[in-house]
């Protein structure tokens, strides 16, 4: 591409706003056009079920650049402008308004959507699903109002979500179809430690159990009716029940698709002209050598990057590990690796389940595929290093947390 060919970015979050900051840092000094359909300028989402949900974090904080970054470095920020078509032939975009915008390339980082729950009573008033600053916003507002809080979903924003009502001073059920929370993410071993960890909380956990309808008083909503016939009086609801990735572009404009738009390790689509990033990708992975979709903020960050500079003309491949990040009550943890469910034959930990302060690995064969650490810092890297190696390691020495990690070998 020449350098008046503009870079076209659909969708404005973080993933587009990495791009756009890349592609300046890298010394593009072309037209690059950021369209987003929120009419927020580019934020991060983890403060949204986390401090910022809570009250801890301020809204400016949320923000990925100051407010005048764009004009100071020429972007081209387009807000309130959802991205409809693609003409790939012509290198045009379509926007709602009808208006086109032409591209040398173009990047979809249009995320996801949180699936909405199939029952009656759904869309009664009172009840919430959380991806957007403005959701958050008003499912802060429900809590601080809220004396009894029903979560459907015991994934993570669900049990983040729960802890936040919790810390409010609200009663509060978590209603999920699984045995554990977690249980297909992490498995039993580890899944029994969320499910304690709330318990602990006061939280009132119902485990195998569906959703018949959501009941409403007035108007309004008044809780959750089971499967199994019981009722949950609420006085807001939190649907945490997974995400979809946004294809519908890429799908109308002949892309391939499948669990995502399918990229390459240079994030590049079956379009050579098209590129994806952030949860909207299913990228393949070099490390991996399998196609994966992350659905977590390090990706929405650092996969951009990867992709504006493949754009560029660079040789790139996308290979971190995938990673992602929870704060529940006093419970911080991160996690590194990719382990599809079932796809491991052994837990390790090291250090003290029981009190919540451990590091667990997932392996398979005697590999590490993946590691978490609860309550233990500055060993991320340790844990990132041992997965990369995938050499067997000695479990016991693993196990030993009088060993340092960089010194287990593997």
């Amino acid at each position: 591409m020449t350098a008046n060919e503009a870079i076209v970015i659909a969708g404005a979050g973080l993933a587009g706003a990495k791009a756009a900051e890349t592609l300046r840092a890298e010394g593009f000094d072309g037209p690059v056009v950021l369209i987003g359909d929120e009419n927020e300028r580019p934020y991060e989402r983890p403060p949204l079920s986390k401090d910022y949900l809570m009250g801890k974090a301020e809204r400016d904080s949320i923000y990925v650049h100051p407010a005048d970054w764009y004009r100071e470095h020429h972007v081209d920020l387009r807000l309130g402008a959802a991205v409809t078509g693609i003409d790939r032939e012509r290198h045009e975009v379509t926007l709602a308004d009808g208006s086109r915008v032409g591209y040398g390339k173009l990047l979809l980082a249009t995320g996801s959507s949180p699936r909405r729950l199939p029952v009656p009573g759904a869309g009664l008033p009172g009840v919430h699903y959380l991806r957007t600053a403005g959701d958050s916003d008003a499912i802060r507002q429900a809590f601080q109002g809220a004396d009894r809080v029903a979560v459907i979903g015991a994934g993570w924003i669900g049990l983040e979500a729960a802890a936040a009502a919790r810390t409010a001073g609200a009663e509060v059920a978590i209603v999920e179809m699984a045995e554990l929370p977690l249980l297909r993410v992490l498995g039993r071993e580890v899944a029994e430690v969320f499910a304690d960890l709330h318990r602990s909380h006061g939280v009132d956990l119902r485990m195998n159990a569906g959703v018949e309808e959501i009941t409403g008083t007035g108007g309004r909503v008044s809780g959750v009716r089971l499967s199994d016939g019981s009722h949950i009086p609420a006085d807001a609801v939190v649907a945490g029940v997974g995400i979809t990735p946004n294809t519908q572009l890429a799908e109308a404009a002949g892309l391939e698709v499948g669990n995502g738009i399918q990229v390459d390790a240079s994030l590049r689509t079956s379009d050579p002209d098209i590129y994806a990033a952030g949860d909207v990708a299913c990228a393949y992975h070099p490390l991996l050598k399998a196609g994966i979709r992350v659905e977590h903020w390090s990706n929405a960050r650092n996969q951009p990057q990867a992709a504006a500079k493949a754009m560029l003309g660079q040789e790139v491949a996308y290979d971190r590990l995938p990673y992602f990040y929870t704060d529940q009550y006093d419970l911080g943890m991160e996690y590194s690796g990719y382990v599809e469910p079932g796809g491991y034959d052994e837990v390790v930990f090291r250090g003290d389940k029981e009190r919540r302060e451990f590091v667990s690995f997932w392996l398979r064969e005697g590999r590490v595929l993946a590691g978490m650490n609860v309550n233990v810092w500055d060993v991320n890297d340790a844990v990132q290093a041992i997965i990369r190696r995938g050499t067997p390691v000695d479990t016991a020495r693993l196990a030993n947390p009088d060993i340092p990690l960089d010194e287990v070998g593997g």
